[in-house]
């Protein structure tokens, strides 16, 4: 069993996200409507109080795609750049 993906998460159910439409948390472009859609979910997840595990776990997934723990996709992928030693 992967662990990765099976450890407590607990945390999703507490998430500002489960009112919302998961659409805006997974915007089709970084442009117009895209645009407006990626700001609106990075709202709701600035008052969210799971938003530092929902991080952690995109991270610790590789969540390539959509907005996590208050988070693009490009801001991610900068995350794990720092966060791997170049070697």
């Amino acid at each position: 069993m992967n662990r990765l993906y099976h450890e407590s998460e607990d945390w999703v159910e507490q998430g500002n996200c489960r009112s919302y439409d998961p659409e805006i948390f997974f915007p089709v472009s970084s442009t117009g409507i895209g645009r407006t859609d990626t700001e609106q979910a990075l709202a709701v997840c600035r008052s969210c109080t799971v938003r530092p595990e929902c991080l952690r776990w995109a991270l610790r997934a590789g969540e390539a795609h959509g907005v996590w723990g208050g988070t693009t996709p490009e801001q991610r992928r900068y995350m794990r750049r720092e966060l791997v030693p170049a070697g």
